[in-house]
């Protein structure tokens, strides 16, 4: 254990009445930081970005090359544009400096050496399946380092990918605030509180029932569905907590009896007919997850004509609620439900209908006192001649989107016009991309980040600063030994974007 000022002896105790208090008062700090520093390119501050997965680990630990999704948010390495802007950047394992590298280099205006001096990288060198936050909080040496870099820590705040109890304690050990929704307020983004919300805001919301204890609760729940419902044919049950729809499970009610017989047909069936989309993942060791989590059951929205889109949003420090995009998730695994990728913005036969939709259900949120970014995901599908939108549940964090739009943000300076839903570089030229953090191919794994980089400036694919168009890459930490990376493809059309995303895949197919 350390000794002296930084000693953890003097820190309160995580979850104490103490280190609530202290939290509170350091979140005092970000209204005053916002409006002196956020806004102005030039004022010094200090960003301390823990971009690990504070979720559900085993669960995570079924996605390959997790760790390496901690890389997703090396985005923010583009905030060192700003000339006086210091970062502090932990991952659970070193990244490669050809990483660094290529992120720095895309950096607008500003000289890689220069970014390079304000940029402090450390790790935990710790590649288990245990959330980032733990493992720094877990070293105390290296909680020390980060402490020494934060400089004035009236100009500092922490950045992380999700804000739960440890996040909490984090901040309140370095003594920075945290830029994320408090944790106490996270059952706000469970499942059970996502249709609490939705009720709350008047937003439409798939059939269903909430706040299940265990597997028990949810059979019950699923015959209730089918009694209502005769010809309902699929329902989904859902854990509490989950990502990317890991935690989703389906059931298929084909053949089942009416009346008093459903319920323990539905008993019977259940460990046979439930399909989980996490990989390799029980029905056993998901009941028993269920029994600890808890969880939804929602009738299945049955479509030849079905969508699946998005809305992310902020709630800035002083309160304000702004959209920031909307996407079209591209999603897969065994019904559907995992996260694979998506294309910006939605479909504009629906996204605007479904950000104003967002925007309720953020202010059902801002007056309950949420934080930062989050995100609301839809199913939309067309019923005669029109689309109906139905929102399935809130994300309290960042997603699977947010490094996608911070790339297209921070290279081109642009904004997003929430008027069209469309995005606008300084130059008001539209973009639009393309992106995946899932891209795989076994052959893949043939080549070494340097090899991305020379591929795309041999092809002629990489993104360029003068025409605001390219393609970068994410997950490159990953390539080499699981044959997995991401793509982002902006271009100044729908459809080019696409045509670009598929000659990249073409490229990196082609040379393995």
């Amino acid at each position: 254990m350390t000794s002296g000022p930084w000693s953890s002896q003097l820190q309160p105790q995580p979850g104490s009445p103490a280190e609530l208090a202290r939290f509170a008062e350091l979140q005092q700090r970000l209204p005053p930081m916002f409006r002196q520093i956020f806004a102005d390119r030039l004022a010094p501050r200090t960003i301390i970005v823990v971009p690990g997965l504070s979720l559900d680990q085993e669960l995570l630990a079924r996605i390959d090359g997790l760790t390496h999704y901690e890389e997703r948010q090396l985005t923010m390495l583009m905030l060192l544009k700003m000339p006086n802007t210091r970062m502090v950047f932990l991952t659970s394992v070193a990244v490669d400096a050809s990483i660094i590298d290529y992120y720095l280099q895309l950096l607008p205006g500003i000289p890689h050496e220069h970014a390079r001096r304000r940029l402090t990288l450390l790790a935990a060198h710790d590649a288990s399946a245990v959330s980032l936050t733990r493992k720094i909080l877990d070293r105390p040496r290296l909680l020390a380092r980060v402490r020494s870099m934060i400089g004035d820590p009236a100009c500092a705040h922490l950045s992380c990918f999700n804000a739960t109890a440890d996040e909490r304690t984090l901040a309140v050990q370095l003594g920075v605030p945290l830029y994320a929704c408090d944790p106490a307020l996270m059952r706000l983004g469970t499942k059970s509180g996502s249709r609490s919300v939705f009720h709350e805001a008047s937003v439409d919301m798939p059939e269903g029932a909430e706040n299940l204890r265990d597997i028990g609760d949810a059979i019950a729940a699923l015959a209730a569905l089918k009694g209502r419902r005769p010809m309902l044919q699929r329902a989904v049950i859902k854990l509490e907590e989950g990502a990317s729809g890991e935690g989703n499970a389906t059931f298929d009610f084909a053949g089942a009896p009416d009346g008093a017989a459903l319920e323990p047909w539905v008993a019977a069936e259940l460990p046979r007919r439930l399909k989980m989309e996490a990989p390799g993942l029980t029905y056993e060791r998901y009941a028993a997850k269920y029994a600890v989590l808890g969880g939804i059951a929602e009738a299945w929205i049955e479509s030849d004509c079905k969508r699946s889109p998005s809305a992310q949003l902020r709630i800035n420090p002083l309160a304000g609620l702004e959209t920031i995009s909307t996407h079209e998730q591209v999603l897969g695994g065994m019904t559907g439900q995992l996260y694979l990728g998506a294309k910006f913005p939605a479909r504009e036969e629906y996204r605007i209908a479904i950000q104003e939709a967002a925007l309720r259900v953020g202010r059902v949120l801002r007056d309950k006192g949420v934080l930062g970014r989050f995100g609301v995901d839809f199913v939309c599908v067309r019923e005669g001649g029109a689309w109906r939108h139905r929102a399935i549940e809130i994300n309290l964090r960042k997603g699977g989107t947010t490094h996608t739009f911070q790339m297209l943000q921070y290279l081109t300076d642009g904004h997003y016009d929430a008027a069209s839903g469309l995005f606008r570089t300084q130059q008001d030229q539209l973009r639009f991309y393309c992106a995946t953090d899932n891209l795989v191919n076994p052959h893949y794994r043939r080549l070494t980040p340097t090899d991305l980089v020379d591929l795309a400036v041999e092809h002629d694919l990489h993104f360029d600063p003068v025409t605001q168009q390219g393609v970068t890459f994410n997950l490159i930490g990953a390539v080499s030994q699981f044959g997995k990376l991401g793509i982002v493809s902006i271009a100044d059309s729908p459809e080019a974007a696409e045509t670009l995303y598929g000659r990249t895949v073409s490229v990196l197919d082609s040379a393995c």
